[in-house]
């Protein structure tokens, strides 16, 4: 993408209210929301009772995934795999992101294949349950890296660019809220189950939650003083929507995500609609450039809505079709209704679950990085052109 094409996308006016308005909305999307359902998730419960509440909660977050949580995961595969020859084997990307795409493009998806058939081949949820450990174990790793994205991309939107130190002291930050959302409450080895496989979990030294926290609470020092440097030095924070989402993706969402049982059910609702809006960003962008001169593109409209049709349709077949039909015809049909192996009766959804959600990570991790040329399209048309001398694409690294 060069800086003449830049150029064609020109800002468009827009008026205060109509502003506020957008900053608003941009404000609920990555995190915000948050703050208005803790309030309602109580009133429901004072309400109803939490049995009650748990039950509508959990049917309406269930089927509401067809249309979030799965979009959301099957999109990301409609990203990474875009144009896969000339990012593989092409000059498309730098020989280090190229490197980083072959790995979590071809090599990761390899060898979770080959842990998951040896798993179902065997009948084993140990083996299963130490793939769903993983899982659990990266997960927060994902987490505080979009709530970084949020943060340094939608302040680069406003204007506001963070030092390398001041980076620095934010992702020890978010490194800090992973390891201590992961070591707390220490575990001594459960029995636990997810997707029907019941497991033990790896126990964890009883020193490491105290550990954590120590260092967690540092780090969140570290981040005050950091923040009230710039505004001592510059008279300035970063606006208001980013550094929300980032506090809420990295206290609310990761480390005290268990603060309320109910809200336990949207979170992973909310961190999709969060990823979703970048989606949003980079596609609107990328579709209004192309609408112009020289190619001539299909409306902006179109592209999008061809686009999240195709994430809604390929998250149903992942989650919901393939597993039914593979768990239908290979494990219930052979067993007259009961489960054939220490995995029960849903070996072949639990397998594609972890298998989707392990390699999500891997390329997020690719997709969503200042090497990749298409994150240019998440900035303002002045803020690509005044950052094309070498930094121009800022990265969600989610």
């Amino acid at each position: 993408m060069t800086s003449a094409s830049v150029t064609l996308m020109a800002p468009v006016a827009t008026s205060r209210p109509g502003a506020l308005r957008g900053r608003l909305i941009e404000f609920l999307l990555v995190g915000g929301a948050t703050l208005v359902l803790f309030p309602l998730a109580w009133i429901l419960r004072r309400s109803v009772g939490l049995d009650t509440s748990e039950l509508a909660l959990g049917f309406l977050t269930f089927h509401a995934a067809s249309v979030i949580n799965d979009p959301h995961f099957a999109v990301t595969y409609l990203l990474f795999y875009k144009d896969v020859r000339s990012r593989a084997l092409g000059r498309v990307f730098a020989p280090t992101q190229r490197m980083r795409y072959v790995v979590a493009g071809f090599l990761v998806p390899l060898a979770l294949l080959a842990w998951a058939v040896v798993a179902l081949a065997t009948g084993s949820a140990r083996t299963m349950g130490f793939m769903i450990q993983l899982m659990f174990f990266l997960v927060g790793w994902h987490y505080v890296k979009q709530g970084f994205g949020v943060l340094t991309v939608l302040s680069a939107r406003r204007g506001f660019r963070f030092s390398p130190l001041e980076r620095r002291v934010v992702l020890g930050h978010c490194f800090a809220a992973w390891a201590y959302a992961w070591a707390s409450p220490a575990d001594p080895g459960r029995e636990l189950e997810e997707k029907g496989v019941v497991y033990t979990s790896l126990a964890h030294p009883p020193a490491l939650e105290p550990v954590t926290q120590v260092i967690f609470g540092l780090s969140a020092l570290a981040l005050v003083w950091t923040l009230a440097h710039r505004w001592r030095r510059e008279r300035r924070l970063p606006p208001i929507a980013p550094l929300a989402g980032f506090l809420i993706t990295v206290w609310l969402w990761t480390v005290y995500s268990s603060l309320d049982r109910l809200m336990m059910y949207l979170i992973p609702a909310l961190h999709s609609v969060q990823y979703l809006y970048f989606v949003w960003l980079l596609r609107r962008n990328e579709a209004r450039e192309a609408e112009g001169p020289p190619s001539f593109g299909r409306p902006t409209g179109v592209r999008l809505a061809f686009l999240a049709a195709s994430a809604v349709g390929l998250g149903w077949v992942v989650f919901r079709g393939a597993p039914a039909l593979l768990d239908g015809a290979l494990v219930m049909s052979a067993s007259d209704g009961e489960a054939t192996s220490g995995l029960g009766e849903t070996p072949y959804l639990a397998a594609i679950y972890v298998f989707v959600n392990i390699h999500h990570y891997f390329m997020d991790h690719v997709i969503w990085r200042r090497e990749n040329p298409d994150t240019g399209y998440l900035l303002h048309t002045g803020e690509r052109e005044a950052a094309s001398g070498g930094g121009r694409q800022m990265a969600v690294e989610g």
